[in-house]
């Protein structure tokens, strides 16, 4: 199985990932625009909100030499967004501490950012995450591909998520898939049971 490396990916994402027994994480494709590998959607008090990381269009296009833009200041932006969504959800405050230094570090590659936030979710929920990449593109049987499986534009299908309790719950109805940040902050350390459980 081969993985794409996305930034604060789905929950669907790392549900399929820990029901795995084993799987790479791509490092050699051409990097694909519009896709959680440099975006991800959260509940905002406006709605959905996505949070994209601006790249540098230095020719570079293999994923591993995908070189971030600091131009826009995006790291505060995002961590800004994060802080305005997530600071009354139950179990931000257990997370924020250890979240803040992958914002706040001046990682230059894409990729050192993606694996820090997959990191970051494999140390809080204790999924046993395997971190073993790629050496080559290489084309492999489609049921073992998943590299373009997320959608970053549409709802994952076939897909049941049950509901739990986000924080502009009485604004808007349940939102699912999303960042695995939002699951994170509003069922702690009950977010790894919920990907358990989640049937594909």
């Amino acid at each position: 199985m081969i993985f794409p490396v996305f930034y604060f990916g789905p929950v669907s994402y790392f549900a399929k990932l820990i029901q795995q027994p084993e799987y790479q994480f791509e490092t050699h494709e051409n990097f694909q625009k519009q896709t959680f590998r440099n975006r991800c959607n959260i509940q905002g008090a406006n709605g959905k909100l996505r949070l994209v990381i601006p790249i540098e269009h230095d020719g570079a296009r293999v994923m591993k030499d995908i070189k971030v833009s600091d131009s826009s200041g995006w790291r505060k932006e995002h961590l800004k967004s994060l802080i305005s969504a997530y600071k009354s959800a139950p179990f931000f405050e257990f997370y924020e501490d250890d979240l803040m230094p992958i914002l706040e570090n001046q990682d230059q590659f894409l990729l050192d950012i993606n694996f820090k936030t997959i990191a970051f979710i494999d140390r809080h929920l204790k999924l046993d995450l395997k971190f073993n990449t790629t050496q080559a593109y290489n084309e492999i049987p489609k049921h073992q591909d998943f590299r373009n499986h997320f959608n970053a534009k549409s709802e994952t299908p076939q897909v049941t998520f049950p509901e739990y309790m986000q924080v502009f719950g009485e604004k808007f109805a349940f939102m699912p898939d999303l960042s695995i940040l939002d699951l994170l902050f509003n069922e702690g350390p009950k977010a790894a049971v919920y990907l358990a459980n989640l049937e594909f």
